[in-house]
């Protein structure tokens, strides 16, 4: 015999603004490193500078 769970509609909606708000923010992260950041956060070198500038010049991003 099985044990079915059945959350409640609370817990379910909590769970999806949780992951949608966890993955604005995880993007808003990435187009700040990506497009405003030029190497203020990013301290490991040339290699993440570069990266970054080339991510910029895909986005469309003016960087120069």
């Amino acid at each position: 015999m099985a044990i079915v769970h059945s959350p409640s509609r609370t817990s379910d909606a909590l769970n999806a603004w949780l992951v949608t708000a966890g993955v604005v923010l995880l993007a808003l992260l990435t187009l700040y490193l990506v497009g405003f950041d030029q190497g203020a956060i990013s301290r490991s070198g040339m290699y993440m500078h570069e990266l970054m500038h080339d991510g910029r010049h895909l986005l469309g991003v003016p960087c120069h």
